[in-house]
């Protein structure tokens, strides 16, 4: 299993901003598996806890049942627009991808669905200083940080 430590350990720079991006809102956005192999988006609240990736679902609610049959998800930080005159300011995006693993619950018996994260992928899209390319970086298990520019 690949912790969010792990990331940290890896690429110390890379994960501090990733986090950022995912501290700074408390809403995010997840992606499942419905029962038919179709995507379901859903907002989410998730949290780096004692260097793990934490998120939950309320008791009944259909993510948490995606989950449990399909522990596949990606989870993306909120995002903003970049402001018009000042992109290269725009802290940019991220995302989260892998396994959903089943964690002890934290409150009373039934009150809902909690995970950590197996984390497959991290992403971190964002402009270069002078907001004239698209920067893409990516960080895996495997392989390590990458990185693409994209005009």
């Amino acid at each position: 299993m690949t912790a969010w430590r792990d990331v940290e350990q890896a690429a110390p720079e890379f994960a501090q901003r990733v986090r950022e991006l995912f501290d700074a809102h408390k809403h995010k956005t997840i992606a499942t598996v419905r029962a038919g192999g179709g995507p379901r988006i859903s907002g989410i609240e998730a949290a780096f806890e004692g260097g793990e990736l934490t998120f939950g679902s309320m008791s009944g609610a259909r993510k948490g049942a995606d989950l449990r049959r399909d522990s596949r998800f990606a989870l993306h930080s909120a995002t903003v627009d970049p402001v018009e005159g000042s992109e290269a300011q725009w802290p940019g995006e991220a995302k989260i991808s892998g396994r959903a693993v089943p964690a002890a619950a934290k409150g009373e018996p039934g009150e809902g669905d909690r995970f950590h994260a197996d984390i497959a992928e991290v992403v971190h899209t964002h402009l270069n200083p002078e907001a004239t390319l698209l920067v893409v970086e990516w960080w895996t298990p495997e392989g390590g940080l990458h990185k693409v520019e994209r005009e």
